[in-house]
């Protein structure tokens, strides 16, 4: 069975290996029909590699783009689905977050991506100062076209959180680390740029059995940075494999 994810336009499909071709164009002509959004079909042809975890398409039927314009929360986005990562996935996890915001909060998001997390905080209108970190160049720029487009402020930074943190003189109530699924935890810079009584909010990933050591990582990271905190929830936020999960823990900064 062909599992897809629609993205406005655009629907990109994982096929089963034993799937022919023709049984692959079918399948599409079916969505293109059913779905009267979407106007190109894609198959994903490889997971998400690397640190700015681009992905692989083939084109299958349709219109031949690979750029979306994509809808959720009441904002818009515009982006390319192999140079930008993006998961349609994580939109109740946006507004939620998005939800936690207090008024007149300084926000930081880090790995922002094409400025969903930043965006649809901003639209909701609570935070006094969003900011807004991206390694690619691609989406940073994506990123400024979907500022303009949804009409809100978001400050845009383009390059390595490791090397923009220690450059930020200031600190901020809250920090977003929407982060791929890559080894590198950043929380040592991360720690030392969030308020006392601040909040993070750190994405890990972890088989359900697991999930204990992304309190363990969490707790040790802070004893480094000699920070106190209190891990206030650890919540599934979708899954990425099999038996395997996105968790967001909310932490409290208490020194």
């Amino acid at each position: 069975m062909a599992n897809y994810d629609i993205l406005g336009n655009i629907a990109i499909v994982k096929f089963p290996r034993e799937m022919k071709v023709q049984e692959k164009k079918q399948f599409a002509a079916g969505l293109l029909r059913t779905h009267q959004s979407v106007r190109t079909v894609l198959e994903k042809s490889d997971r998400f590699k690397g640190r700015l975890r681009t992905l692989k398409t083939k084109w299958i039927a349709g219109d031949k783009t690979k750029e979306v314009l994509y809808k959720e929360n009441g904002c818009v986005f515009r982006f390319n689905v192999e140079s930008c990562y993006f998961s349609p996935r994580l939109a109740s996890e946006r507004k939620e977050v998005a939800g936690m915001v207090r008024k007149g909060e300084q926000v930081l998001v880090l790995f922002g991506g094409v400025g969903p997390f930043a965006i649809v905080i901003a639209k909701r209108g609570k935070a006094a100062r969003v900011v807004s970190v991206e390694l690619g160049k691609e989406c940073n720029r994506y990123a400024a076209e979907n500022v303009k487009r949804n009409k809100v402020s978001v400050e845009l930074v383009q390059g390595d959180v490791r090397k923009v943190l220690p450059r930020m003189r200031e600190q901020f109530d809250r920090i977003v680390m929407a982060r791929p699924n890559l080894k590198d935890s950043f929380l040592d810079v991360s720690f030392k740029k969030v308020k006392k009584g601040g909040t993070v909010h750190y994405y890990g990933f972890y088989a359900e059995e697991d999930v204990g050591k992304l309190r363990e990582l969490l707790e040790g990271e802070a004893r480094k940075a000699k920070r106190k905190i209190k891990i206030v929830r650890v919540v599934k936020a979708g899954d990425i494999g099999v038996r395997r999960f996105r968790w967001r823990a909310d932490l409290q900064v208490l020194n």
